[in-house]
């Protein structure tokens, strides 16, 4: 071995498997799903375990080997599995769903907002259409003048925003049981899973895929371990544990809580807090608990800005796939304009906010547009690692998935099946036109994530390649 293989090595900052594994339970878990699955109560731990298996798990161990053999991202897995026009369409699928992703995520910012200001604003349109416009252009602002150490704005969600809010909340509510209080849901053991009424009865379960998703990021620090084959398998079964604690601890606190009819699915986290605050004359707790929540999104959304619009921005620059317009760079070196365009996208589905009398319901649409955007990333990502597998079978990877047809079978069959699930209205929306709830997801999420792209790539020209930085 020679010295600069050495010292190569002495570089390496390696980091623990234990680390790791908080790391990814950082960038997973989040109080927001919470109310979603409360509405199910004790079935909420059959809903949250499923997608865990057949979805989480695959994720994790598949993008883990992806990483450590290819750098480059998605779009280079795809691109060396399959090809360049479907990793264009897996990397564009990773920015399309923040379009969608940030106005369910600002509607929750709202309603926590509305807690600390005036409760009844948590069911306005207008009130929540308004702080999605003024929270998303304020974020493009301070990104787009390459503000440094935003993402030390967010570092602390998980401490700030899920853990010392998830544990009160299940504390609470045990304290709230142990004095007697009957539990607002059934917490029987023939309660254990989802009352079946059809195929609706189990469209809740996609918006777990949603707060699953994102493993795929966190599988780039597999180079990171020490022995990888050994080490990051154990990371991730941890951090699965850790992320099925936060999640289905406080959904089942905001069960005992909350009576499922009365729950909102933007504002249950605050209905729980305010219900056991008042149990215990501690109401003033409130406001505080909803400023670090919404803190912890806030942060939350600036990291994320940026991020995967940049990703999006470099490989079109290369390969020509956006106008020059969509590629230029502001003064500070951000992509001002793909920011703006997105701002305008956003406003357009705020107001769907203003217009629309139940906000559960506009919420819920556009979680599930995100995850079906999100979703076709994923299964371009399990064919293309088969392929690579098979095509490039000496390829040097740091990490080898186990099984991985299987693993990737499981994980695609899985995807298809929530992004199919999703066009299905849900049993609490049945009041509905379920044509125009099929009208608006099909719409949002196969004309977003395969015809906007698809006609990028159809109307390219060499032109667009290496476009002015100005």
């Amino acid at each position: 071995m020679s010295s600069t293989d050495v010292s190569a090595k002495r570089t390496i900052n390696y980091i623990s498997w234990v680390a790791l594994a908080l790391m990814t339970t950082s960038s997973v878990a989040s109080l927001r799903p919470s109310p979603t699955m409360a509405v199910y109560g004790l079935a909420s731990i059959f809903l949250y375990l499923v997608p865990a298996i057949v979805f989480l798990l695959p994720t994790a161990l598949v993008s883990a080997e992806l990483a450590s053999g290819w750098s480059g991202g998605v779009y280079n897995w795809v691109s060396q599995g399959l090809n360049k026009p479907l990793g264009f369409l897996a990397v564009w699928c990773q920015f399309a769903m923040t379009i969608f992703y940030y106005p369910s995520l600002l509607g929750f910012v709202a309603s926590t907002l509305a807690y600390v200001i005036n409760p009844d604003l948590a069911s306005s349109g207008v009130w929540t259409a308004i702080v999605i416009m003024v929270c998303y252009w304020t974020g493009v602002w301070i990104s787009s003048r390459g503000t440094s150490g935003v993402a030390g704005l967010a570092s602390g969600g998980l401490i700030i925003g899920t853990l010392i809010p998830g544990a009160l909340l299940v504390i609470l509510g045990m304290v709230f049981l142990g004095q007697g209080n009957e539990s607002a849901a059934p917490m029987t053991a023939d309660h254990l899973l989802p009352a079946w009424a059809g195929l609706s009865s189990l469209v809740l379960i996609v918006n777990n895929f949603l707060s699953y998703s994102g493993m795929e990021m966190n599988a780039v620090h597999v180079g990171s371990l020490k022995n990888p084959g050994r080490e990051f398998p154990r990371a991730m079964f941890l951090s699965m544990g850790l992320v099925l604690l936060i999640f289905i601890l406080p959904a089942l606190a905001i069960s005992w809580v909350v009576p499922a009819e009365q729950l909102s699915l933007t504002a249950g986290v605050m209905q729980a807090f305010d219900a056991v605050f008042a149990e215990f004359g501690t109401q003033w707790l409130t406001p505080i608990l909803g400023i670090m929540l919404v803190a912890a999104s806030l942060g939350g959304m600036l990291t994320w800005l940026a991020g995967p619009s940049k990703g999006l921005l470099l490989i079109s620059r290369q390969e020509g796939y956006l106008p020059p317009f969509l590629q230029r760079l502001n003064k500070h070196g951000v992509q001002q304009n793909i920011l703006v365009v997105q701002g305008l996208v956003t406003t357009v589905i705020a107001l769907a906010y203003a217009f629309i009398p139940d906000v559960s319901s506009v919420y819920w649409i556009f979680s599930v547009i995100t995850t079906q955007v999100y979703l076709i990333m994923y299964l371009l990502m399990f064919v293309a690692a088969v392929r690579l597998r098979r095509t490039q079978p000496d390829h040097p990877r740091g990490y080898r998935a186990p099984m991985i047809t299987g693993l990737c079978g499981v994980g695609f069959a899985a995807s298809l099946a929530a992004l199919l699930i999703g066009f299905i209205p849900p049993s609490q929306f049945g009041s509905g036109s379920v044509g125009v709830y099929l009208l608006i997801v099909a719409g949002g999420a196969l004309g977003l994530g395969l015809l906007v792209p698809y006609l990028f790539y159809r109307l390219r020209k060499p032109s667009w390649k290496e476009a002015p930085a100005s």
